[in-house]
């Protein structure tokens, strides 16, 4: 599938910064337009039917990732979802975090101040997790999936066996650098609490994220609370104490409305067909990187990782990248590069032509 039709900045770029920002399709541009045309002509009888809207949008993103519709929640970004979740916990729990993890996880909880341990991730980012984990046996283990630096990807396989090991922990995953990379059954993980943005792999434009939490710990998060009475009012009598915490306010139907065409558009390309894309340049991205010594040890040493990766390249380099029209961005040691399903053999090669220049 030739997708420089649908995405015109692939046209003239080789765009390896999906992990920084997705992109923009000209179908969903379109619809977005229609949208604001239909606002603008209806105004209030066109918002008077923005709550069933809404509720497609929950009813999709349930049925994509196989959660429960009650328990999936429509919020601004991963940090707003994540603040309020954690409100919502009592202020003696322990957090368990992984160093250097994106500061809007670790920042969030310290800044509350909640006791914390950490643990590095390196090669043996899971033994580390249960040496610490027997060792303080903290309530909340709260991290991303993907490391947004690096590319780390957690093993969640592994994370279905910390939840058996460890049942009363509550287990919080940031899904922003993962959600839209490849399929992930919710209900039948290990995490208790997915949170994500948008605007990276799911392709929704900005202004939206979502929430999906397991039934089993819903009574748990703001649980004094949920003991206390609901408003009266008839256009508030469908929300729960839970929605009124995670959606509060009004709703963005425009940025809602994105985030719901690409999951429908993603379903029209199959899972298989994403999974597949995507799977097929991490192998052969992280082998070529490998190849040429650009990964650090970390990196190296997993056989489990994502769709992004940071090169270790000198920052006077960088410009020669830069002028090749290649879209990456500036991270820790190196630069970061991270491929989609847009992506092609063929922009890899790209950039390994030029890395081999430089």
């Amino acid at each position: 599938m030739n997708f420089q039709a649908l995405f015109p900045i692939l046209k003239h770029s080789t765009y390896l910064n999906t992990a920084y920002s997705g992109i923009l399709s000209e179908p969903i541009l379109d619809w977005r337009r229609a949208h604001d045309q239909s606002f603008m002509d209806g105004a209030s009888d066109f918002r008077i039917e923005q709550p069933a809207f809404l509720q497609e949008v929950r009813i999709a993103l349930s049925r994509y990732f196989n959660a429960e519709v009650a328990h999936t929640f429509l919020v601004p970004n991963f940090s707003h979802g994540f603040a309020r979740l954690l409100e919502g916990i009592p202020a003696s729990h322990r957090f368990l975090l992984i160093k250097e993890d994106y500061p809007a996880v670790n920042y969030s909880v310290v800044n509350r101040g909640f006791a914390v341990d950490y643990v590095l991730p390196d090669a043996d980012l899971e033994g580390n997790i249960l040496a610490q984990m027997a060792a303080t046996r903290p309530d909340v283990f709260a991290f991303s999936i993907v490391q947004y630096s690096n590319g780390l990807k957690i093993d969640l396989q592994f994370l279905k066996r910390l939840k058996q090991l460890y049942p009363d922990l509550l287990i919080v995953a940031d899904g922003t650098q993962y959600c839209g990379t490849e399929s992930f059954d919710f209900d039948a993980s290990g995490v208790d609490v997915l949170i994500a943005s948008g605007y990276k792999w799911m392709l929704g434009g900005y202004g939206n994220g979502f929430m999906l939490m397991k039934p089993s710990v819903s009574a748990d998060i703001y649980s004094a609370n949920q003991e206390l009475g609901l408003p009266n009012e008839a256009f508030l009598q469908d929300r729960t104490v839970l929605s009124l915490y995670f959606e509060s306010g009004h709703q963005d139907s425009l940025s809602f409305g994105t985030l719901y065409q690409s999951i429908l558009w993603f379903e029209d390309l199959g899972k298989d067909f994403i999974d597949h894309r995507i799977n097929n340049l991490i192998v052969k991205a992280k082998s070529a990187f490998e190849d040429r010594g650009l990964l650090a040890p970390e990196i190296v040493n997993r056989k489990l990782h994502s769709n992004i990766f940071n090169l270790l390249i000198a920052e006077e380099d960088f410009t020669k990248l830069e002028r090749t029209n290649i879209k990456y961005t500036a991270r820790g040691r190196g630069i970061r590069v991270s491929f989609h399903f847009y992506n092609t053999e063929q922009d890899l090669q790209h950039l390994l032509d030029v890395l081999d220049g430089i």
